[in-house]
């Protein structure tokens, strides 16, 4: 691999803020095990939270799972807080990007982006909330594109196997492609454990139950819609394609997959008592307080154990029809298909941060193919035109025509 090229003179190519959180360690795991794949200091990068102490402790376990004991001196540590605005704009003035892993976005993603637009730095961040994300662009992405500044959201399992599977599924079919379904499937391994993040997901799937399901013959299981952020994300850059680009649009719906029905009859069971629970304080309280309990050892405030995130995967299938080369969208229905699949790790804590850091390091090195102008673009509107595809199948995140 060449070396990371970059053609500012910051002191950092990345700065990962929020380093010290559940996600964030397993970040900066990520870029000190792809920095290896270049020269030796091509990648220069720092982490960033508020209390040092534990931003050491950081690069310390990151050191020793890696067998890099150079990490706890070759990695800057910073110290800034979102609510010290003064501190977020020192450190933005030091990076080219900055990785923000300061979730929940809705009360710590705002002063972020807006220090990253004010100081020039790109900012990459791996948001699950819709309202978030089509906010930060509403606020903000004239003042980036004016300071050619690029916001990326939802670069991790939410939303890039969605966005760019719907890229590449596009790209494989040999027409025009006007419509694409997925269909998201995950294994939990040989150990019953939700971590954090895959909770978010899993009560998606439990209140989308109360609405419906369907049999998909092709999976040979049933199927809920997903009210994540995937169709949101796909939709915004499926208009930017069509509207800045002159692309034809997809229509795209998503769905996750449940297995039989008797899971069904679960989520629907699991579904009430959650939105029972949730309209009273105290039954708020008890959910917060013993997840384990009422999902029946499902969830668990704990991370993951290695033994679990390794034996952890998910598959997104995507089934998409069109027109084929020749003929006459004006004169029939679709009569070509597509079946394509995105595979990869456990999608917390293994594929989000593959995913972040190789939408990162395609930043850096790929800038002419980036759209035009800066801004706040989803994953699918920033890197359509990029290799991000290929570096992902290289780092375990798998593309493929079925």
């Amino acid at each position: 691999m060449a070396a990371f090229s970059t053609s500012s003179s910051r002191p950092y190519h990345i700065i990962i803020f929020g380093a010290s959180g559940f996600t964030g360690q397993f970040v900066v795991e990520e870029v000190a095990r792809t920095a290896s794949e270049g020269p030796k200091g091509s990648l220069k990068w720092a982490v960033a939270g508020r209390n040092r102490a534990k931003l050491e402790k950081v690069v310390e376990q990151a050191a020793g799972t890696l067998s890099k004991p150079e990490l706890k001196s070759e990695v800057d540590i910073l110290v800034a807080d979102v609510s010290d605005l003064d501190s977020l704009a020192v450190m933005c003035k030091q990076a080219v990007i900055v990785l923000s892993c300061v979730g929940p976005y809705r009360f710590f993603g705002d002063p972020v982006v807006k220090s990253c637009v004010e100081n020039g730095a790109h900012c990459i961040d791996i948001s699950g909330e819709p309202q978030f994300l089509e906010s930060m662009q509403l606020n903000y992405h004239d003042q980036a594109a004016g300071n050619g500044v690029y916001i990326v959201g939802s670069c991790g399992f939410d939303s890039i196997p969605a966005d760019m599977g719907v890229i590449y599924t596009r790209d494989q079919f040999k027409g025009t492609l006007t419509a694409v379904e997925s269909f998201l499937t995950a294994s939990a391994g040989p150990e019953v454990g939700v971590l954090n993040r895959q909770q978010q997901v899993a009560e998606i799937c439990i209140s989308s139950a109360v609405f419906g399901s369907m049999n998909i013959n092709e999976l040979q299981q049933y199927a809920i819609p997903f009210m994540g952020t995937d169709p949101s994300v796909v939709k915004r850059t499926q208009r930017y394609l069509t509207e800045e680009l002159n692309e034809s649009p997809v229509q795209y719906g998503a769905y996750v997959g449940v297995g039989g029905i008797s899971n069904i009859f679960k989520l629907v069971f699991a579904g009430l008592m959650f939105f029972f629970f949730v309209k009273f304080s105290f039954g708020r309280n008890l959910l917060i307080k013993f997840p384990e309990f009422f999902s029946f050892g499902f969830f668990s405030k704990a991370g993951p154990t290695r033994k679990q995130r390794e034996g952890s995967s998910f598959r997104f299938i995507f089934l998409g029809e069109g027109y084929t080369e020749g003929s006459d969208p004006s004169e029939g229905k679709p009569n070509g298909k597509i079946r394509t699949l995105v595979k990869g790790p456990e999608v917390g804590y293994v594929a989000t941060p593959i995913a972040m850091v190789q939408a990162a390091l395609t930043m850096l090195n790929e800038s002419d193919s980036l759209p035009n102008t800066g801004g706040v673009y989803t994953p699918g509107a920033t890197f359509a035109k990029t290799t991000l595809i290929d570096r992902l199948n290289k780092h375990g995140i798998q593309f493929s025509v079925l």
